[in-house]
C-alpha cells in the first residue's frame, strides 16, 4: 500500500504527533469525505506500508521526527509547495526566505531525490503577469538548486468554492497561449539547473520545452526508493488525465489553517477552525472522536497489502 499523507491536509505542519501515534499503534481511521459517518481503518505497519508520500508547505517542525519514522521501518518522499505568492493569497504561510531554508534542511536530511518542490497553482492577473513568474520561479530555482531533482507545477483550477475568492484577488487562470509562454520560460531557468519539469493533472502537451506529465504519487520513483517492482496500477478515483498510482488518503478536508485562497480542500474558515479544536492527537482520528451513528469498517486487505513483487530486486 501506498500511503498519502495527504491530498487533503497538511500532516507535516499541523498533525506531526498525530501521525507519528499513528505509526506507532499501526493503525488510523479516515472518514469518507463522501459520507461523514462511515469510517474506515487503515492497517499501517512497515510491512504492508511500502511508502509514505507526504505533501506539505511548512514541514519545520516535522523534520526532527524524521529519524524516529525511518527507525520504524518506514520509507517516504515529500511534495512541497513553495509558491512565490506573499501573504495576500498564502495567509498563514512564513516568509519564503524561511521556508527555502526548510526546504533545503528536508533536503540534507532526505536526498534531492525525496524532496520534489512544487509550483502550484501558477495564475495571472495585474499583479501576477507572466514576468513575475519568470522572475520569482528564477530566485527560487537558483535557491534550490541541488536540494531537488523536480518541479512540478499546474495551473489553477477555477473550482467553485475558490471562484469569489479569486475575484475579489483579481486573479485567473492563464490561457492556452500564457500556459505556453509561462511554460517556456519556466523550462529556460529550470532545465539548465538540472531540476526536470512536469505538470499536474494538465491536458496541456508541453512536450516541446522539455516538459512531461506529472505522476506526483510516482510508482517509478517509488521503486527506486524501496529498491523493489511494485504491481500497482493508476489511482482510479483520480482524474482521467491524473498519472498518480493507487494509493490511500489519510487525511481530511477542512483541517489545514494555511489559509490558501485558492484551496479546494477547505470549505471554509469556520469549518476549518471548529475541526481543528477538536483535534486530539491520540485519537484514531484526525480530528474529533467516534460517535454513536459512526459505522467503522476495516480496509479489504487487497487494498491495504504491500505491493511489493515477490522475491524481486532493482539491485
Amino acid at each position: 500500500m501506498i500511503l498519502s499523507a495527504s491530498r487533503r491536509t497538511d500532516i507535516p505542519a499541523f498533525y506531526v504527533d498525530w501521525f507519528l501515534n499513528r505509526l506507532r499503534e499501526g493503525y488510523v481511521l479516515v472518514r469518507n469525505p463522501m459520507n461523514y459517518h462511515q469510517v474506515s481503518e487503515v492497517k499501517l505497519t512497515p510491512e504492508n506500508v511500502d511508502c509514505i508520500v507526504f505533501w506539505t508547505k511548512n514541514p519545520s517542525h516535522f523534520i526532527e521526527k524524521l529519524p524516529e519514522i525511518d527507525n520504524l521501518g518506514y520509507r517516504y518522499y515529500f511534495q512541497f509547495t513553495l509558491n512565490p505568492y506573499d501573504r495576500s493569497i498564502e495567509e498563514n504561510l512564513p516568509e519564503k526566505n524561511v521556508l527555502v531554508e526548510t526546504f533545503k534542511r528536508l533536503s540534507d536530511q532526505c536526498g534531492p531525490q525525496k524532496v520534489i518542490w512544487r509550483y502550484d497553482p501558477i495564475f495571472v492577473g495585474d499583479d501576477y503577469p507572466v514576468d513575475y513568474h519568470a522572475e520569482q520561479f528564477a530566485y527560487l530555482a537558483n535557491q534550490l538548486e541541488g536540494y531537488t531533482e523536480k518541479c512540478i507545477f499546474s495551473f489553477l483550477d477555477p473550482y467553485a468554492k475558490i471562484q469569489k475568492a479569486i475575484k475579489q484577488l483579481g486573479i485567473e487562470p492563464p490561457d492556452t497561449k500564457t500556459m505556453g509562454e509561462i511554460a517556456k520560460l519556466l523550462a529556460e531557468i529550470a532545465l539548465p539547473k538540472n531540476i526536470k519539469l512536469e505538470t499536474c493533472a494538465e491536458e496541456i502537451d508541453l512536450a516541446k520545452y522539455g516538459i512531461s506529465h506529472a505522476r506526483c504519487i510516482d510508482g517509478d520513483l517509488i521503486e527506486r526508493i524501496i529498491g523493489c517492482p511494485l504491481n500497482v496500477g493508476k489511482d482510479p478515483s483520480q482524474r482521467s488525465i491524473c498519472g498518480c498510482v493507487s494509493s490511500i488518503d489519510i487525511g481530511s478536508f477542512n483541517t489545514c489553517t494555511h489559509g490558501c485562497k485558492y484551496c479546494y480542500a477547505n470549505y471554509g474558515k469556520q469549518a476549518v477552525f471548529k475541526n481543528q479544536a477538536s483535534h486530539n492527537p491520540n485519537s484514531p482520528l484526525i480530528f474529533g472522536e467516534l460517535g454513536e451513528q459512526d459505522v467503522v469498517k476495516p480496509r479489504k486487505e487487497k487494498d491495504v497489502k504491500s505491493l511489493k513483487q515477490p522475491q524481486q530486486s532493482l539491485f
